[in-house]
Protein backbone atom coordinates (compact mmCIF):
# COMPACT_ATOMS: atom_id res chain seq x y z
CA UNK A 1 0.00 0.00 0.00
CA UNK A 2 1.25 3.45 -0.93
CA UNK A 3 0.32 5.71 2.01
CA UNK A 4 0.31 9.08 0.21
CA UNK A 5 -3.20 10.56 0.19
CA UNK A 6 -4.55 7.55 2.07
CA UNK A 7 -6.68 8.02 5.20
CA UNK A 8 -5.57 6.32 8.43
CA UNK A 9 -7.45 6.15 11.72
CA UNK A 10 -5.17 5.84 14.77
CA UNK A 11 -6.91 5.06 18.03
CA UNK A 12 -5.13 6.44 21.07
CA UNK A 13 -3.17 8.56 18.64
CA UNK A 14 -2.37 11.47 20.93
CA UNK A 15 0.50 9.87 22.82
CA UNK A 16 3.28 7.29 22.62
CA UNK A 17 3.21 4.78 19.79
CA UNK A 18 0.07 6.26 18.25
CA UNK A 19 1.61 9.72 18.17
CA UNK A 20 4.84 8.48 16.59
CA UNK A 21 2.87 6.57 13.95
CA UNK A 22 0.80 9.64 13.12
CA UNK A 23 3.91 11.73 12.45
CA UNK A 24 5.52 9.06 10.27
CA UNK A 25 2.37 8.58 8.18
CA UNK A 26 1.81 12.32 7.82
CA UNK A 27 5.43 12.80 6.72
CA UNK A 28 4.74 10.37 3.87
CA UNK A 29 1.71 12.35 2.72
CA UNK A 30 -1.06 10.44 4.46
CA UNK A 31 -4.12 11.99 6.09
CA UNK A 32 -4.20 10.93 9.73
CA UNK A 33 -7.18 10.90 12.05
CA UNK A 34 -6.26 10.96 15.73
CA UNK A 35 -8.82 9.27 17.93
CA UNK A 36 -8.79 10.07 21.63
CA UNK A 37 -11.02 9.51 24.62
CA UNK A 38 -9.49 11.39 27.57
CA UNK A 39 -6.33 12.83 26.01
CA UNK A 40 -7.89 15.73 24.10
CA UNK A 41 -5.02 18.15 24.75
CA UNK A 42 -2.42 15.67 23.49
CA UNK A 43 -4.49 14.78 20.41
CA UNK A 44 -5.00 18.42 19.47
CA UNK A 45 -1.27 19.07 19.94
CA UNK A 46 -0.46 16.25 17.50
CA UNK A 47 -2.89 17.67 14.95
CA UNK A 48 -1.46 21.17 15.35
CA UNK A 49 2.15 19.97 15.02
CA UNK A 50 1.42 17.93 11.90
CA UNK A 51 -0.55 20.77 10.36
CA UNK A 52 2.27 23.23 11.07
CA UNK A 53 4.63 20.89 9.26
CA UNK A 54 2.39 20.96 6.21
CA UNK A 55 0.63 17.66 6.84
CA UNK A 56 -3.04 16.79 7.19
CA UNK A 57 -4.39 15.63 10.53
CA UNK A 58 -7.71 15.63 12.34
CA UNK A 59 -8.86 14.79 15.89
CA UNK A 60 -12.02 12.87 16.76
CA UNK A 61 -13.19 11.86 20.24
CA UNK A 62 -14.69 8.44 20.85
CA UNK A 63 -14.50 5.79 23.53
CA UNK A 64 -13.60 2.64 21.60
CA UNK A 65 -15.37 0.56 24.25
CA UNK A 66 -18.68 2.06 23.06
CA UNK A 67 -19.56 0.66 19.66
CA UNK A 68 -22.01 3.44 18.76
CA UNK A 69 -19.33 6.08 19.28
CA UNK A 70 -16.87 4.18 17.09
CA UNK A 71 -19.41 3.78 14.28
CA UNK A 72 -20.22 7.49 14.51
CA UNK A 73 -16.62 8.71 14.10
CA UNK A 74 -15.88 6.30 11.26
CA UNK A 75 -18.98 7.58 9.49
CA UNK A 76 -17.78 11.15 10.06
CA UNK A 77 -14.34 10.31 8.68
CA UNK A 78 -15.79 8.82 5.50
CA UNK A 79 -18.19 11.74 5.10
CA UNK A 80 -15.41 14.31 5.56
CA UNK A 81 -12.45 12.58 3.89
CA UNK A 82 -14.20 10.22 1.49
CA UNK A 83 -12.73 6.93 2.70
CA UNK A 84 -10.75 5.05 5.32
CA UNK A 85 -7.76 3.06 4.08
CA UNK A 86 -6.04 1.96 7.26
CA UNK A 87 -6.69 1.40 10.94
CA UNK A 88 -4.08 1.34 13.68
CA UNK A 89 -5.78 -0.17 16.72
CA UNK A 90 -3.58 1.33 19.40
CA UNK A 91 -5.96 2.41 22.20
CA UNK A 92 -5.43 0.29 25.29
CA UNK A 93 -5.67 0.35 29.08
CA UNK A 94 -4.01 -1.61 31.86
CA UNK A 95 -4.06 -2.19 35.58
CA UNK A 96 -0.85 -2.33 37.59
CA UNK A 97 -1.40 -5.45 39.72
CA UNK A 98 1.34 -7.80 40.98
CA UNK A 99 1.11 -11.08 39.09
CA UNK A 100 0.65 -13.09 42.29
CA UNK A 101 -2.08 -10.85 43.76
CA UNK A 102 -5.12 -12.75 42.50
CA UNK A 103 -7.48 -11.10 44.99
CA UNK A 104 -6.87 -7.69 43.41
CA UNK A 105 -8.00 -8.97 40.03
CA UNK A 106 -11.69 -8.15 40.32
CA UNK A 107 -14.50 -8.58 37.82
CA UNK A 108 -14.31 -4.84 37.28
CA UNK A 109 -10.67 -5.07 36.21
CA UNK A 110 -11.40 -7.94 33.83
CA UNK A 111 -14.40 -6.16 32.34
CA UNK A 112 -12.65 -2.82 31.79
CA UNK A 113 -9.55 -4.32 30.16
CA UNK A 114 -11.46 -6.66 27.86
CA UNK A 115 -14.00 -3.96 26.99
CA UNK A 116 -11.29 -1.58 25.76
CA UNK A 117 -8.40 -3.78 24.70
CA UNK A 118 -10.29 -6.56 22.92
CA UNK A 119 -13.88 -5.55 22.27
CA UNK A 120 -12.81 -1.97 21.58
CA UNK A 121 -10.42 -3.12 18.86
CA UNK A 122 -13.12 -5.33 17.40
CA UNK A 123 -15.58 -2.40 17.39
CA UNK A 124 -13.08 -0.39 15.34
CA UNK A 125 -12.46 -3.22 12.89
CA UNK A 126 -16.18 -3.84 12.50
CA UNK A 127 -16.78 -0.14 11.79
CA UNK A 128 -14.14 0.26 9.06
CA UNK A 129 -14.59 -3.07 7.28
CA UNK A 130 -17.69 -2.16 5.20
CA UNK A 131 -15.88 0.83 3.69
CA UNK A 132 -12.68 -1.11 3.06
CA UNK A 133 -14.63 -3.96 1.46
CA UNK A 134 -16.45 -1.51 -0.78
CA UNK A 135 -13.14 -0.16 -2.10
CA UNK A 136 -11.62 -3.68 -2.02
CA UNK A 137 -8.54 -2.61 -0.08
CA UNK A 138 -7.49 -1.88 3.46
CA UNK A 139 -4.89 -2.59 6.12
CA UNK A 140 -5.34 -3.01 9.87
CA UNK A 141 -2.66 -3.19 12.56
CA UNK A 142 -3.60 -4.24 16.09
CA UNK A 143 -1.16 -3.36 18.87
CA UNK A 144 -0.58 -6.37 21.10
CA UNK A 145 2.29 -6.96 23.52
CA UNK A 146 4.97 -9.46 24.47
CA UNK A 147 2.81 -9.86 27.59
CA UNK A 148 0.42 -11.77 25.35
CA UNK A 149 3.26 -14.14 24.43
CA UNK A 150 5.10 -14.60 27.72
CA UNK A 151 2.24 -14.08 30.19
CA UNK A 152 4.31 -11.49 32.03
CA UNK A 153 3.03 -7.94 32.18
CA UNK A 154 1.50 -5.21 34.27
CA UNK A 155 -1.24 -7.67 35.33
CA UNK A 156 -2.71 -11.05 34.44
CA UNK A 157 -5.81 -9.53 32.77
CA UNK A 158 -3.59 -7.27 30.66
CA UNK A 159 -1.54 -10.22 29.42
CA UNK A 160 -4.73 -12.15 28.69
CA UNK A 161 -6.19 -9.31 26.63
CA UNK A 162 -3.02 -9.00 24.58
CA UNK A 163 -2.98 -12.73 23.88
CA UNK A 164 -6.60 -12.41 22.75
CA UNK A 165 -5.59 -9.59 20.39
CA UNK A 166 -2.95 -11.76 18.75
CA UNK A 167 -5.44 -14.57 18.17
CA UNK A 168 -8.15 -12.20 16.98
CA UNK A 169 -5.68 -10.76 14.48
CA UNK A 170 -5.18 -14.17 12.89
CA UNK A 171 -8.92 -14.87 12.81
CA UNK A 172 -9.63 -11.50 11.20
CA UNK A 173 -6.85 -11.98 8.64
CA UNK A 174 -8.58 -15.16 7.48
CA UNK A 175 -12.08 -13.68 7.63
CA UNK A 176 -11.27 -10.45 5.75
CA UNK A 177 -8.95 -11.75 3.02
CA UNK A 178 -8.25 -11.13 0.21
CA UNK A 179 -9.04 -7.40 0.29
CA UNK A 180 -8.14 -6.45 3.86
CA UNK A 181 -4.84 -7.38 5.52
CA UNK A 182 -4.74 -7.66 9.33
CA UNK A 183 -1.53 -7.84 11.36
CA UNK A 184 -0.32 -7.18 14.87
CA UNK A 185 2.72 -5.73 16.60
CA UNK A 186 3.81 -7.18 19.95
CA UNK A 187 6.13 -4.59 21.50
CA UNK A 188 8.39 -5.39 24.41
CA UNK A 189 9.32 -2.63 26.85
CA UNK A 190 8.75 0.78 25.23
CA UNK A 191 9.75 4.13 26.70
CA UNK A 192 6.33 5.81 26.94
CA UNK A 193 4.25 7.48 29.65
CA UNK A 194 2.57 4.09 30.08
CA UNK A 195 5.34 3.22 32.56
CA UNK A 196 5.64 6.68 34.09
CA UNK A 197 6.32 6.14 37.77
CA UNK A 198 6.73 2.40 37.22
CA UNK A 199 10.04 2.40 35.35
CA UNK A 200 11.62 0.00 37.84
CA UNK A 201 8.85 -2.54 37.23
CA UNK A 202 9.27 -2.13 33.47
CA UNK A 203 12.95 -3.02 33.65
CA UNK A 204 12.21 -5.87 36.04
CA UNK A 205 9.63 -7.37 33.66
CA UNK A 206 11.90 -6.84 30.68
CA UNK A 207 14.62 -8.93 32.27
CA UNK A 208 17.79 -9.55 30.27
CA UNK A 209 17.60 -7.67 26.96
CA UNK A 210 20.31 -8.82 24.54
CA UNK A 211 20.40 -5.52 22.64
CA UNK A 212 20.71 -3.55 25.90
CA UNK A 213 18.13 -0.95 24.94
CA UNK A 214 14.47 -0.10 25.45
CA UNK A 215 12.42 0.51 22.29
CA UNK A 216 11.21 4.00 21.47
CA UNK A 217 7.75 4.78 20.07
CA UNK A 218 9.49 5.51 16.74
CA UNK A 219 10.86 1.95 16.66
CA UNK A 220 7.36 0.52 16.96
CA UNK A 221 5.93 3.03 14.50
CA UNK A 222 8.44 1.86 11.87
CA UNK A 223 7.20 -1.70 12.29
CA UNK A 224 3.59 -0.54 12.00
CA UNK A 225 4.36 1.22 8.72
CA UNK A 226 5.98 -1.95 7.41
CA UNK A 227 2.84 -3.96 8.12
CA UNK A 228 0.65 -1.27 6.58
CA UNK A 229 2.62 -1.13 3.35
CA UNK A 230 3.76 -4.70 2.66
CA UNK A 231 1.09 -6.31 0.48
CA UNK A 232 2.23 -9.90 1.16
CA UNK A 233 1.97 -9.72 4.95
CA UNK A 234 -1.22 -10.71 6.78
CA UNK A 235 -2.13 -12.60 9.93
CA UNK A 236 1.30 -11.99 11.44
CA UNK A 237 2.32 -10.94 14.94
CA UNK A 238 5.67 -9.15 14.84
CA UNK A 239 7.60 -9.18 18.11
CA UNK A 240 9.61 -5.97 18.47
CA UNK A 241 11.46 -6.34 21.75
CA UNK A 242 15.25 -6.04 21.37
CA UNK A 243 15.50 -9.75 22.07
CA UNK A 244 13.56 -9.54 25.33
CA UNK A 245 11.69 -12.81 24.72
CA UNK A 246 14.73 -14.85 23.65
Amino acid sequence: MEVRDKVFLITGGGTGIGRATAFKLAAKGAKVVINYNRSEKEAVNVVDEITNLGGKAYAYRANVAVESEVKAIVSQIVTSLGKVDGLINNASVTAQIPMDDLEAVTDGVWDELFQVNVKGMFHCVKAVVPYMMEQQSGAIVNIGSVAGITGLGSSIPYAATKSAIHTMTKSLAIALAPYIRVNSIAPGAVDTKWWSGNEEKMYQLAGNIPLKRISTPDDIAEAILFQLTQESVTGQVFTIDNGQTL
